[in-house]
């Protein structure tokens, strides 16, 4: 609990909508990621998308209790602002609250698939989805990394219950979240089973069912 209280002291933490709250030291949906990862005990995780890495860090967090040396990898081109460019400032970021196992990647997606590190990675048990919120953004993100799901994966979708209109690039770049729309065609599927969560801006989790 240390941690969580040290982690939920930044500011940065309490944004983003994950139902977190400090006054009661609360990760909000972020319990469910940290709890998944210490269940699924991943390997090799993924996540797309982090304002501040209040994601990545709590699978980080549970990848390194899992005392597996499971390592995250980490895709965001730092659109938003500048914060993810500088990498000693990134890796600083990450040591201070002692993770060393996430390496970040200044691209996007589509960058990253014809990257040698993306044809270096053998198979994902964990895929954490929040980078740009349109359905063809999320089924890209998925798509890139589906050949690579192990039999036991999770998959997570933030943002991905309702509509809204986001800011974070810009007044003149404000567009609509629409992963729900994805969402709706993703449940169809026989070979996930899926659960949502509403609080927050709300999460859809996946997991791969056993061939």
């Amino acid at each position: 609990m240390n941690w969580v209280n040290q982690f939920l002291s930044h500011p940065e933490f309490l944004e983003m909508g994950h139902a977190q709250s400090k006054s009661d030291n609360n990760l909000g949906l972020g319990w469910i990621y940290y709890a998944l990862a210490r269940v699924n005990k991943p390997k090799n995780a993924i996540c797309i998308g982090s304002w501040r890495g209040f994601v990545p860090m709590l699978i980080a967090k549970a990848i390194k209790d899992n005392q597996n040396d499971g390592q995250l990898i980490f895709i965001d081109p730092s659109l938003a602002d500048d914060f993810w460019r500088t990498p000693s400032k990134v890796n600083a970021w990450f040591e201070k609250f002692e993770l060393s196992n996430i390496h970040h990647h200044l691209k996007t997606t589509q960058q990253f698939i014809e990257s040698q590190d993306y044809q270096q990675i053998a198979s994902v048990d964990f895929l954490f989805i929040d980078g740009y919120h349109t359905a063809e953004q999320a089924k890209l993100d998925f798509e890139a990394f589906e050949k690579l799901l192990s039999d036991d994966a999770f998959v997570l979708f933030h943002d991905s219950i309702r509509p809204y209109e986001s800011g974070i690039y810009g007044e003149d770049s404000k567009y609509t979240h629409t992963v729900y729309q994805y969402m709706a065609e993703f449940k169809k599927r026989n070979d996930f089973q899926f659960i949502e969560f509403e609080q927050g801006s709300g999460v859809s989790v996946f997991k791969k069912c056993k061939n």
